[in-house]
């Protein structure tokens, strides 16, 4: 049986996780200066966060079922020396196809992040799973809201290729922390590996909730990718025309939805997870109808983005622990699943983010998010009317039949 981690062990896969998702969004203030240098127009360059998300759900799917099967320590290590690399290739590109090539293996190695997530949850001490899982979600979230702050910083000091070289040392010093404090002793699986693998595509079809989740985290997911892909861009050409480290700062106003994840737990205990999602998604519509109103106020953007923000990581939240409840001995290949999805549906909103403001402008680009949301929100009211129905049904067990009867009749 593995041992339970060491102290601070939670504290250093919060670190890991936090530091290696942030490389799937430090790179995305930096669009502008990455496409002047390489000379490719900036729809090419626009393809970089989508590389980075499809290499992600790459490791979701091939490399996460691996924390049931190798030893912590050397598992973590492995993935992040493998992010090093790849963020030192990135680093060295001479062309795009490089670039590109190089965020395929950057967004793999850090679905480390949600490996971590699992291993904290499954090598907690007794009654304090929740407690570790959710410390390793907080550290992902902050990494994901202070990377673009973080990488365009580095970025206007050092330009971008030595920022990548930054988070390149990062994920090292990591792996030493990991071969060196995490657990060595390997997991005790039930199941090969290619058995594990196998047993995943059915799961959507044999959980409807399941499907419910994904298109409902899809479509705030594709929302999320919208707006913060479109807002770099935009903000980035005439007229406001501001640099890396400026457009970063909008990130901090995310730092709501940072500080909402402890209440959208106890909020879903206490009621259920549907009625908190459409509680977020309102909120998150409602900062996005802010945002389409225009980028000229500043105070105005910042509320707008703290209230989107704030209702994508509530929702998320409440979604992953429905998700969990549906089979807690297989919430690992259930969560798999989704995060498959999920970023699926966010990788082709990141892919369509520039040819819609393109098109549409900023305040199109706004209002296809806002649609998005308003989807996810529906279908969550429907959740909870089903809900609501069922339990009805439940307490008077004569219901079914007088419904045969009346329809019978007609």
């Amino acid at each position: 049986m593995t041992r339970p981690l060491p102290r601070g062990g939670t504290l250093l896969l919060a670190s890991i996780a936090g530091t290696a998702i942030a490389n799937n969004y430090a790179v995305q203030p930096t669009l502008t200066a990455v496409a002047a240098e390489l000379g490719v127009p900036l729809s090419v360059i626009g393809l970089v966060p989508t590389a980075a998300l499809t290499g992600c759900m790459t490791g979701f799917a091939l490399l996460l079922p691996l924390t049931d099967h190798l030893a912590p320590n050397r598992l973590v290590a492995v993935q992040l020396t493998a992010l090093a690399a790849a963020l030192t290739l990135a680093a060295t590109a001479p062309g795009p196809v490089v670039l590109l090539a190089a965020y395929l293996l950057v967004g793999a190695a850090a679905s480390v992040a949600a490996q971590g997530s699992n291993i904290a949850g499954r090598l907690a001490p007794p009654g304090r799973r929740g407690t570790g899982v959710a410390a390793v979600s907080a550290g992902m979230s902050a990494g994901i809201l202070l990377s673009r702050l973080v990488g365009g910083a580095l970025t206007d000091m050092l330009g971008w290729r030595r920022m990548l070289l930054v988070f390149a040392v990062l994920a090292l010093l990591g792996a030493i922390a990991a071969a060196a404090l995490l657990p060595r002793e390997r997991p005790a699986a039930d199941r090969s590996y290619r058995a594990a693998l196998l047993s995943l595509p059915p799961l959507p079809r044999r959980f409807p909730k399941l499907r419910r989740a994904v298109v409902m985290g899809g479509l705030w997911y594709f929302a999320f990718n919208i707006i913060w892909v479109a807002l770099a861009l935009a903000l980035a050409e005439p007229p406001y025309s501001l640099g890396p480290t400026t457009i970063g700062l909008y990130s901090l106003a995310g730092l709501l939805g940072f500080g909402a994840l402890p209440l959208t737990g106890r909020l879903a205990d206490r009621h259920t997870p549907a009625t908190v999602i459409i509680a977020a998604m309102l909120a998150a519509a409602a900062g996005t109808a802010l945002l389409a109103t225009g980028l000229n106020t500043p105070p105005v953007t910042a509320l707008g983005l703290a209230l989107f923000d704030a209702g994508c990581f509530a929702a998320q939240a409440a979604n992953l622990s429905s998700i969990i409840a549906l089979d807690p001995h297989r919430s690992g290949s259930l969560t798999s699943v989704y995060l498959v999805l999920y970023f699926t549906v966010g990788a082709l909103g990141t892919a369509l983010a520039a040819p819609l403001l393109d098109t549409l402008g900023w305040q199109g680009t706004a209002l296809t998010a806002l649609t998005a949301l308003l989807l996810a929100a529906a279908l969550a009211l429907a959740d909870v009317k089903a809900g609501r129905t069922g339990r009805t049904r439940r307490r008077d067990p004569q219901a079914p039949e007088r419904a045969r009867v009346g329809g019978s009749t007609t």
